[in-house]
């Protein structure tokens, strides 16, 4: 076996051995992240109304940071607050997870509220 020691690391046979610290790096395209982030508010949010459009997202990452803004749409009534958090802690854990990067920031605009009814009740204002 020839062995030839180079810059780079070392060539035995025909693989190359290269120091860690030498490596490439793997880079996540920030849309990738934004449709992960999106896929993991609608794990979170569960069923919505027909009409209601799903989540998407946007991101901007620095330095294996990813900051989201999340655009959804909620059911109504329904703790707000409560169903934000829980979407972004889901969505935080899942993209951490998934792409392996820090998520210190999940920003969550609720677009628009779906009045839901229970069923044979009126909806609006009655008289």
């Amino acid at each position: 076996m020839t062995s030839v020691t180079s810059g780079a690391g070392e060539l035995r046979g025909s693989r190359a051995v290269v120091a860690p610290g030498e490596r490439g790096a793997t880079r996540i395209a920030d849309r990738v992240v934004a449709k992960i982030a999106a896929q993991a508010a609608r794990e979170a949010i569960g069923s919505l109304p027909e009409e209601a459009t799903t989540p998407h997202a946007t991101v901007a990452v620095h330095h294996n940071a990813a900051h989201l803004r999340l655009h959804l749409e909620l059911d109504y009534p329904t703790d707000i607050g409560a169903r934000c958090g829980a979407v972004r802690r889901h969505v935080a854990e899942r993209v951490g997870e998934l792409v392996g990067m820090e998520v210190p920031e999940v920003a969550v605009h609720v677009e628009r509220l779906h009045l839901t009814a229970a069923h044979g009740e009126p909806q609006g204002r009655t008289p």
